[in-house]
């Protein structure tokens, strides 16, 4: 088995959990409760999905007035005002990728629960892909961070961050962590039960 800390290969018979030679944490054949942690974690990420659409992710002040801006009305401004591309990136990164992010954690998790006999292969690289592009939906809050450190000029001109960008930064580090607590190696044990009964 594969130490989840340090990646180290341990010859281990099934039964017996030892701990890592390199490192000294617990080895396990599969993550312990991944369904449930990980269920949990979506759940949590899917219902502050919710605010973080619809509460100011950025407020701007300005000679005395105060606008707040959530992620939608942030692309349609881009859009209006013909930075189509910019529109474009924030829109993918900042709320497609999300949904389709939790869209795959649901199907992969059903599918395991289930004991999918189809698409082992696919399945797996559906949850590598998922892993990966989770980091890029932080493009949103990076941006709102820079630009409330780069615009403080008084009374003037003033950014701050909403609630919304905390919620939304909450959705994307939970989704991350729900797809860390996922063990992929579930998608093929039922594959091998199969294979040991035939």
């Amino acid at each position: 088995m594969a130490c989840h800390v340090c990646g180290l290969l341990v010859q281990a018979r099934p039964g017996h959990h030892p701990h890592c030679p390199r490192c000294g944490s617990a080895l396990h054949f599969r993550k312990p409760n991944s369904l449930s942690r990980t269920w949990a974690l979506l759940l949590t990420a899917m219902m502050m999905y919710v605010p973080a659409m619809a509460l100011p992710v950025m407020q701007t002040s300005a000679f005395g007035s105060t606008q707040g801006d959530t992620i939608m009305s942030g692309v349609i401004y881009f859009l209006k005002g013909g930075d189509w591309p910019l529109a474009l990136v924030i829109f993918v990164a900042s709320v497609m990728v999300p949904i389709l992010k939790m869209m795959a954690l649901i199907y992969l998790l059903i599918s395991v629960q289930r004991h999918s006999r189809l698409r082992h292969r696919q399945r797996t690289v559906l949850y590598r892909i998922t892993e990966l592009m989770g980091r890029w939906s932080m493009v949103d809050v990076f941006v709102i961070a820079i630009m409330a450190a780069l615009v403080q000029m008084g009374n003037l001109a003033q950014i701050t961050p909403g609630l919304g960008a905390v919620a939304f930064a909450s959705v994307v580090i939970l989704t991350m962590l729900s797809a860390l607590s996922f063990d992929p190696r579930l998608i093929w044990d039922h594959q091998e039960q199969l294979q040991h009964h035939e």
